[in-house]
């Protein structure tokens, strides 16, 4: 009989299974990913192709919120960087319409205006009287620096 005790105190010392669920090749995945879409999240912005007037000026102060950009083309169409098409042209009611959803999903937006140089001042005021309708109280024109000729290149 005491062989028959030792033989019962051995499975009772014996080690019990872990059940829990190892982790770490799920964070290495997730960390890949991340790395991913880091990368090629730059590369899919998109933008309507605006040829923008030369001008200096100081730059938009830098905000934590990205800005929501609305676009005139030579042609006098409207385009919004915003929603789920941003290379079709988008009609004025439409625009006011979306740029209200998002002052109010995200108040305090910055809002630049992207207008090509070829456009007309009037269609360009008309933009702004549709962005105020839409209750944007300010917005900044984008511009491109002019390029300033070096003196000892001759």
């Amino acid at each position: 009989m005491a062989h028959r005790g030792a033989i019962g105190s051995r499975r009772q010392k014996r080690r019990r299974l872990i059940s829990d669920i190892n982790v770490v090749p799920y964070i290495d995945v997730m960390l890949v990913l991340l790395i991913i879409f880091m990368v090629t999240a730059p590369l899919i912005t998109q933008g309507v192709k605006v040829d923008l007037p030369e001008v200096a000026s100081q730059p938009v102060p830098p905000s934590d919120m990205e800005p929501l950009i609305v676009s005139v083309d030579a042609k006098g169409s409207f385009y919004l960087d915003f929603g789920e098409d941003r290379d079709a042209p988008v009609a004025p009611e439409t625009l006011v319409t979306r740029v209200g959803a998002v002052l109010r999903y995200r108040p305090g937006v910055p809002v630049l205006v992207n207008g090509d140089r070829g456009v007309s001042y009037q269609r360009v005021l008309e933009l702004m009287a549709l962005l105020q309708n839409a209750g944007v109280k300010g917005v900044g024109l984008m511009t491109v620096p002019p390029k300033i000729d070096d003196p000892g290149k001759k």
